[in-house]
């Protein structure tokens, strides 16, 4: 699927509001509803969008605790980054996780109620888990932003 200029506009749009109606959709976009949702519908089935969600307020939740783990494993072997990828999938306090390239094979984010939550995590999963050779952790003082979405305003400097 080609995206259009109307396709990139209802993206943008859905991302900054996931509730907004079809109406209201069709409306901003210039084009009539029906079109709207089949290209809404068309855009969810190739995979562009992956979901609706609304975004909480983890501190209000009870989760103060954010902190990142560098983790760095004993092999690199395709099927040992997928054991341990698959492993990290089971952690429900892992909200993220990213493969990298370089000193650290993988950054998770991970979320708690409090520094024992945390470290409990640390010492009886995340450090004892099979082929992790390295767990080095930073806890987040506070966050100045962020951004679970796509800039569709940017433009690179010339």
């Amino acid at each position: 699927m080609k995206l259009d200029a109307t396709d990139l506009k209802i993206l943008e749009l859905l991302q900054a509001n996931g509730r907004i109606t079809n109406v209201e959709l069709s409306r901003q976009v210039g084009i009539s509803a029906p079109p709207c949702l089949r290209r809404v519908r068309a855009l969810e089935e190739n995979g562009y969008i992956e979901g609706y969600h609304a975004r909480l307020d983890h501190q209000e939740l009870g989760y103060g605790l954010t902190v990142f783990a560098m983790v760095g494993l004993h092999s690199q072997a395709e099927a040992d980054l997928v054991a341990f990828e698959e492993l990290v999938a089971k952690w429900p306090l892992v909200r993220e996780c990213h493969m990298l390239n370089g000193e650290i094979d993988f950054m998770l984010k991970i979320v708690a109620h409090d520094l024992n939550e945390f470290q409990s995590f640390l010492t009886s999963e995340l450090t004892p888990a099979p082929n992790v050779a390295s767990v080095k952790t930073a806890l987040t003082i506070r966050s100045a932003k962020v951004l679970p979405s796509v800039p569709f305003d940017y433009t690179p400097a010339e």
